[in-house]
């Protein structure tokens, strides 16, 4: 979910009596068409603050503020769709689909169609030429289109309505001022990646011109980063319209996709914080200069300015807006601007990069089919017989895609992107309060990567990630990326991210017999500080590790103690676990590790297992009676249901064997 990345359109900061307006909503109906702009204006201001967008949806601002999207009044039309586009993006999907119940899309439609037809007549206030040399039109539509895709990002319906009424056209005909207006092409494309997604329904839309629009902005040569951002989102949109695209044309069309990627990618974003900051300081220290010789000459020119002012005829509390948003920043930024496009872009291309590796998952109707069939059990037995704890539809890479990934170095820059960000960088960051949001933006790009790495690993063959030996080079890496610090990290997200990425390299590494590099005590310290995490992925993540390794360990020589603390570990999350699904992923592990082996067989004794886990049995089958429905998924039912199958099963092989204590 992405719409906080939208643009928050800002009042200029002036004392405005807020407090008025925020009692006042009839000002939205006043005659003056300035005072209805600035009653917008001021109503924007007041909803980025999220604790005073209940008040305004009791008092029904939707409804108040839909009509004046078609207001007779240019400067209204924008203050009323930058109003509604703070409050879809800081009120969330709840706000989102309220603004939709309360039919926000019939005018919003009509005025992007609006837009688009009076694109090209190139519309300009007189004032606003004047003041900003900016066309109307196109900063109305930048607007409406960022509303557009808050709330598709967000609703079904909002798509729908997207779908039915043609809104592509519209849409695309903004696109093709990109070679103008780049902001505004970003608006829009971020708005059709979020449309274009899962909507098969808007496939039959995409005709040649619509694919023709998209081709001509991914061939742009501009080299700015708002350029390569541009391109990204594009080619994200052309990935989610794959099925358009004659099959004959699939690999040279990935190909290109990847292409843009890899330009993104390539570049070190630490690097270019470093050069953009001396590029800002350079150009303060001029301005700086310029401003101490222009204060000289105000002096004597000051009657004539005075002049001047009075010749704008500037209506008495008219509010005049700066290009200071709360992501695209104003326009005396453009060295953290362009840093800002390059982390978006870079973001986009691995989270691009990820649904790429995805397989299609099994529908909840082919769950809930399979879950209440007579053959669910022969499922599960063959499931478990095959070695897979959790159940996974088969990954694997197209020819097209794998080729693709290689012939543009795909791997090797996710690599790179999984280090920690350049500390001198940082260090720039930190110092200074408006390049401080870029340090989340640094992280957000590691853990995309190390996610991207996750899903590589699960869809490469081990030849195409180097062999063996580059996979131990990779868990080494990632070691150090877990073990570096005094302190274990502790950021959830990263968490997330980097036990993702090491459960699926031990996985790989187990299979095909490859030595792993991390010792037991680092594995269970890791352990320790994540099943703390109150993240639940973030403790599948690390029980399921430890059942990997355990699953090793077993295997070898004089390793009972350890399995002995692995066993104990894993026991006492399966027992204690407030979550079924991370104590499911306990108890698979623990079938993992003493499946089989003398050292297993010896640990298990030792720790009591088998008589742990017949008292444990009855407890999980109530608890997945009592708490299975309506708190998890179909699909997360389904596992569970192999589990329990699975513990059962277990425990008669272990008596079987004889493992009963003494």
């Amino acid at each position: 979910m992405w719409f906080l990345q939208s643009k928050i359109l800002t009042p200029e900061r002036k004392s405005f009596p807020f407090s008025i307006l925020q009692v006042n909503p009839a000002s939205l109906q006043h005659p003056s068409a300035e005072v209805r702009e600035y009653a917008c204006a001021s109503i924007s201001k007041l909803l980025q603050q999220k604790h005073v967008i209940p008040a305004f949806l009791q008092r029904d601002v939707v409804r108040c503020l839909g009509p004046l999207l078609m207001d007779h009044s240019l400067a209204v039309r924008e203050t009323a769709a930058g109003a509604l586009r703070n409050l879809s993006a800081c009120g969330g999907f709840e706000v989102c689909d309220d603004m939709v119940t309360k039919d926000i899309m019939t005018p919003l439609v009509a005025l992007l169609k609006e837009c688009s037809t009076g694109l090209d007549a190139n519309q300009l206030s007189p004032k606003k030429c004047r003041e900003m040399n900016k066309n109307y039109i196109e900063d109305i539509a930048n607007e409406a289109i960022n509303l557009l895709w808050n709330v598709c990002e967000c609703n079904n319906t909002a798509v729908y309505i997207f779908n039915k009424e043609g809104c592509l056209e519209a849409v695309l005909h903004y696109m093709k001022k990109f070679s103008t207006n780049v902001d505004l092409a970003i608006s829009v494309a971020n708005c059709l990646q979020a449309v274009t997604e899962d909507n098969p329904d808007l496939l039959s839309s995409f005709n040649a011109s619509a694919q023709q629009v998209l081709e001509t902005v991914m061939l742009c040569s501009e080299s700015t980063m708002k350029h390569i951002l541009l391109r990204t989102l594009i080619a994200g949109t052309i990935w989610n319209i794959k099925d358009t695209i004659p099959p004959g044309s699939l690999g040279s069309m990935v190909n290109a996709i990847l292409k843009i990627f890899s330009e993104s990618l390539a570049i070190d974003a630490g690097e270019m914080i470093i050069s953009m900051n001396e590029a800002e300081k350079k150009r303060l220290k001029l301005a700086v200069e310029a401003e101490t010789e222009e204060n000289m000459s105000d002096v004597i020119d000051n009657c004539v300015l005075s002049e001047d002012d009075d010749m704008e005829e500037i209506p008495k509390g008219k509010v005049r807006r700066e290009n200071d948003t709360s992501d695209l920043l104003p326009s005396d930024k453009w060295e953290l601007k362009e840093v800002t496009a390059l982390l978006m872009a870079q973001q986009t291309a691995l989270e691009i990069i990820v649904n790429m590796c995805c397989s299609e998952d099994p529908s909840d109707d082919e769950w809930e089919e399979l879950s209440s069939s007579d053959e669910t059990d022969l499922f599960m037995e063959n499931s478990y017989n095959e070695g897979s704890g959790l159940l996974m539809s088969p990954l694997c890479l197209s020819d097209e895609v794998n080729s693709a990934f290689l012939n543009n170095l795909i791997p090797k820059k996710i690599l790179e992107k999984t280090a920690f960000p350049n500390s001198v960088a940082l260090d720039i960051c930190m110092h200074n309060p408006s390049w401080k949001p870029i340090i989340k933006k640094l992280n957000a790009v590691q853990c995309r990567a190390l996610t991207c790495l996750h899903s590589i690993l699960l869809v490469s063959d081990v030849d195409c990630l180097g062999g063996a030996s580059a996979l131990q080079s990779l868990a080494q890496h990632l070691s150090q990326l877990v073990f570096s610090k005094t302190e274990l990290p502790t950021d959830t997200e990263f968490l997330e991210a980097i036990t993702s990425a090491l459960r699926a390299l031990l996985q790989t590494m187990a299979s095909k017999n490859i030595s792993q590099c991390m010792t037991p005590e680092q594995l269970l310290a890791l352990c320790e500080a994540g099943i703390h995490s109150s993240n639940a992925s973030v403790r599948v993540n690390v029980v399921s590790i430890l059942g990997i390794s355990g699953s090793v360990l077993a295997k070898g020589q004089d390793t009972a103690e350890t399995l002995k603390m692995i066993g104990k570990f894993l026991l006492e999350v399966a027992m204690k676990e407030p979550s079924l699904v991370v104590a499911g992923e306990a108890l698979d592990a623990l079938f993992d590790v003493f499946a089989d082996g003398k050292e297993a067989e010896m640990a298990a004794v030792q720790i009591k297992l088998l008589p742990a886990l017949k008292e444990f049995q009855p407890v999980f089958k109530m608890r997945m009676r009592k708490e299975g429905k309506g708190q998890y998924s179909t699909d997360q039912l389904c596992v569970l249901d192999n589990v329990k199958m699975n513990l059962r099963r277990f425990i008669a092989y272990q008596e079987t064997l004889g493992k009963t204590p003494t």
